[in-house]
C-alpha cells in the first residue's frame, strides 16, 4: 500500500498498527525520509519531536499496563492507567490537534509548532503526572496478589534474550542494557541525559516493572527537554510536491515503547517508496511466548504473555 503514494501521504497509514504510539512508529519512517531527501531537521523540531515521542510512550505504556489488570482481575489497575493517561493525551491534543493518531511528525519536522505557553502547562502536568505514577509501586507491585501471579513466572534468561531477538523493556528485564535512545541517540536525544532501566530477574514481574520505570525516565527527560528547547525557529523544511529521492536504500531505527522499531526504505528516484518495511518490535518480543510457556500452569499464561509488551495490530501490521 505505501509503494503507491508518496511520502507524506503514508503518513497516516503508517500510524495504525499501533494508534497508541503513533508518534514512535513515525519516527523511523521519518528519519529514513529525511536521509533519502537530504533535508536537515530544525533544532528546535528535534526537541518537539522528543517532548511528543515521550509524552506518546507513557499514553502507550499506560493502556499497555490498564489492559494487564485486566489480565491479572486487578480491576484498579485498570482504572488508574486510564484516567491517569488522559493528562498526557490533553496535552498530545494541544500539540497536535488530535487525541489519538496524531500525524504530527513529517520529513523535515514537525507539523505545526507549539501553542502559545505550552512550555509551562507541559511541566505543570508532567511534573503532576510523575507523582501519580510514583504511587503505583505500592497499590501494584508492592501488592501481594500482583506479585503472587507474576514473580518468578515465565523466565526469560539473558542470554536466551538475545538468542530470541526480544527489544525494549523485555531485554532490558532480563539484564541486558540496551536503549537505542542512549546507545544509538537520534535528534536531540544526543543533547540529553538519557537513563537505562535494567533487572535482572526476567520474570513477569520484572517485565511489568520495566515500562512503568520507562515512564518516571521519560518525565525526566521531557523536562530536560523543555529546558534545553531552543524558543523560537523554524520547527519544519519546507518541501516541494511530491519530492524524489535517489537510487538509495536506508534503514533507521529508533526506540518506540515496545522496543527498536526499524523502518527500511529503498528510492527508486521517484516520489514514493520503491519498497517499504517495518521491523516492528511487538513481533520480536512474541517469539519468546512459546519458550517462556514450558512448564507453567496454565492461570499464568495471561501473565507472561501480556507481560511481553505486545502489541496485536503491530505485529500483523
Amino acid at each position: 500500500m505505501a509503494e503507491y503514494r508518496n511520502y507524506i501521504l503514508n503518513i497516516p497509514h503508517l500510524e495504525r498498527p499501533v494508534i497508541h504510539d503513533s508518534c514512535n512508529i513515525l519516527y523511523p519512517y521519518c528519519l529514513a525520509v529525511e536521509e533519502i531527501l537530504g533535508l536537515e531537521v530544525p533544532e528546535r523540531a528535534k526537541y518537539v519531536r522528543v517532548i511528543a515521542s515521550e509524552l506518546n510512550r507513557c499514553v502507550y505504556i499506560m493502556y499497555w499496563l490498564a489492559i494487564y489488570g485486566i489480565f491479572l482481575g486487578h480491576s484498579t489497575m485498570f482504572m488508574w492507567p486510564a484516567g491517569d493517561r488522559e493528562l498526557l493525551i490533553d496535552l498530545l491534543e494541544k500539540m497536535t490537534g488530535a487525541r489519538v493518531t496524531h500525524s504530527y511528525f513529517i520529513p523535515g519536522g514537525v507539523r505545526n509548532d507549539l501553542p502559545a505557553n505550552f512550555e509551562d502547562v507541559c511541566l505543570r502536568q508532567v511534573n503532576y503526572f510523575e507523582k501519580r505514577i510514583k504511587e503505583y509501586a505500592d497499590i501494584f507491585y508492592d501488592n501481594p496478589i500482583l506479585i503472587h501471579r507474576t514473580e518468578k513466572t515465565g523466565i526469560l534468561s539473558r542470554e536466551d534474550a538475545i538468542r530470541l531477538g526480544t527489544t525494549g523493556s523485555v531485554l532490558r528485564a532480563s539484564g541486558v542494557d540496551f536503549d537505542l535512545r542512549k546507545k544509538e541517540p537520534y535528534d536531540a536525544y544526543e543533547e540529553l541525559d538519557v537513563h537505562t532501566n535494567v533487572l535482572k530477574e526476567g520474570d513477569s514481574l520484572a517485565r511489568s516493572k520495566v515500562p512503568w520505570l520507562d515512564m518516571l525516565e521519560s518525565c525526566n527527560i521531557i523536562r530536560q527537554a523543555l529546558e534545553k528547547m531552543p524558543k523560537s525557529g523554524t520547527i519544519r523544511q519546507k518541501l516541494k510536491p511530491n519530492p524524489r529521492g535517489g537510487d538509495v536504500s536506508v534503514y533507521k531505527r529508533t526506540e518506540s515503547g515496545r522496543g527498536s522499531l526499524g523502518c527500511y526504505i529503498v528510492s527508486k528516484s521517484k516520489p514514493e517508496p520503491y519498497r517499504l518495511k517495518l521491523s516492528v518490535p511487538s513481533f520480536r518480543n512474541l517469539i519468546a511466548l512459546p519458550y517462556l510457556l514450558k512448564g507453567e500452569k496454565l492461570g499464568n499464561m495471561p501473565a507472561v504473555y501480556w507481560s511481553l509488551n505486545y502489541w496485536p495490530v503491530e505485529a500483523d501490521r
